[in-house]
């Protein structure tokens, strides 16, 4: 199963020149824990980094720094990684594994953001699974006795 069909569609994002006040701001008002940095090129939202509301305890409050001197990208992750949408989940889940990230951009054709997929969206995905085969699993056992009294 491809990515897209797990991922979380509606992203919220912020610019790079964005203040940190403003972007926990975003995050209180949207209900999430992460944003999506984008800038555009060739008419399309691109990821360029991403900001965490953990970022903002590390690199602001814990040290003191008033939010609003310092912009997001002086505390995001700029070397972001990506999976396209068309990407299988356990190859997504192994690049994010490798990055050290629960969270990752899916991008489209041009890099262009469709959604976010956090290691949430995968434990939701494999228990949803795991119901379907515990179902199986009884309807089985259901149709032996029937046939077989």
């Amino acid at each position: 199963m491809s990515v897209d069909k797990i991922c979380t569609r509606n992203v919220v994002t912020i610019s790079r020149d964005a203040d940190i006040a403003e972007a926990a701001l975003k995050m209180r008002q949207a209900h999430v824990g992460d944003l999506v940095v984008t800038e555009y090129r060739n008419g399309r939202e691109t990821p360029i980094g991403m900001v965490t509301d953990r970022d903002i305890v590390v690199e602001v409050v814990a040290q003191r720094v008033q939010p609003e001197s310092l912009k997001v990208a002086d505390i995001m992750s700029g070397d972001v990684l990506t999976v396209h949408k068309d990407n299988g989940i356990a190859f997504a889940v192994a690049e994010m594994h490798k990055a050290g990230v629960r969270r990752v951009p899916v991008v489209e054709h041009g890099d262009a953001l469709v959604g976010v997929l956090s290691l949430d969206d995968v434990v939701q995905h494999l228990a949803a699974t795991l119901v379907h085969v515990g179902e199986t699993l009884q309807a089985e056992q259901s149709k032996e006795a029937r046939l077989r009294p």
